[in-house]
C-alpha cells in the first residue's frame, strides 16, 4: 500500500477547529486595527467640549512663601516693585507668585500689595506689573521703568540708571494681569520675559 494513499477513517486535510478558530482570530485582529481602544481617547469632564485643548500644567510649590517688601510703585505704569532675601530660591519665588494669584482671585491681593488700578471696574489690579528682585540696588523705580519700556525702546530717549538689559537679568520672578484681556488674563514667570519681543532673561521658565 502506498503511504500517500488515505486510510478508511482518517481526516485529510485541516481540522474544521482550526478553520473556525482561525477565522474568528482574523475578525479579532480585524477589529483591534479599525476601532481605536478607548484609552486613546481623552476623557471629557460634564460641561465640557470634546474638542477643548487642555491647558498645559504650571509649576507647583509648596516651598514656605518667602517674605518681601514693597520698595517701589508707579501708578503711571501700573508697575510694583518687591524685594525678597537674596538666599529666596527659585521655589519659593514660586511660591510667592501662587500666593499673589491665589490672593488676586479671592479679592485679596490688595491686603498684600498697594493697589494699581483703585478705581478701576474690573477691580483693584485690573492691571499690574509685578516685579521681585533680590538685590536691593535693582528693587526700584529705575528697574520697573526700564522693564516696561520693553527691549526694543531707543536707551538714547529714555536715559536710566539701570539699563533694560541689566534689570531683566536681576529679576527674580514677574507677575504680570491684564484683565482686559479674556483671553490670557495673568502669567507669571521666574526671571523676565517678553513674548511679544521673543526676549527672554536666562533663568526665564513660566509659571502660570
Amino acid at each position: 500500500m502506498s503511504h500517500d494513499e488515505p486510510t478508511a477513517g482518517r481526516r485529510v486535510g485541516i481540522h474544521p477547529l482550526f478553520v473556525v478558530f482561525g477565522i474568528i482570530f482574523g475578525l479579532w485582529l480585524f477589529t483591534s486595527m479599525m476601532i481605536p481602544k478607548s484609552k486613546n481617547f481623552p476623557t471629557h469632564g460634564p460641561g465640557t467640549s470634546p474638542n477643548a485643548i487642555a491647558p498645559l500644567p504650571g509649576i507647583m510649590s509648596s516651598d514656605l512663601v518667602p517674605s518681601f517688601t514693597v520698595t517701589g510703585t508707579i501708578a503711571a505704569i501700573n508697575s510694583i516693585t518687591l524685594l525678597v532675601p537674596l538666599a529666596s530660591t527659585d521655589s519659593q519665588i514660586i511660591a510667592l507668585l501662587q500666593s499673589f494669584q491665589k490672593a488676586r482671585r479671592q479679592h485679596s491681593l490688595e491686603g498684600l500689595l498697594p493697589a494699581t488700578t483703585p478705581n478701576n471696574t474690573l477691580g483693584a489690579f485690573s492691571i499690574a506689573d509685578i516685579y521681585i528682585f533680590s538685590e536691593k540696588k535693582y528693587a526700584n523705580l529705575e528697574s520697573a521703568k526700564a522693564l516696561s519700556r520693553g527691549a526694543h525702546a531707543p536707551g538714547e530717549f529714555y536715559p536710566t540708571s539701570i539699563p533694560y538689559e541689566v534689570a531683566m537679568e536681576k529679576v527674580r520672578g514677574h507677575y504680570a494681569i491684564n484683565l482686559h484681556n479674556s483671553s490670557n488674563p495673568e502669567q507669571a514667570s521666574l526671571g523676565f520675559g517678553e513674548d511679544a519681543s521673543g526676549v527672554y532673561s536666562k533663568r526665564y521658565k513660566r509659571v502660570f
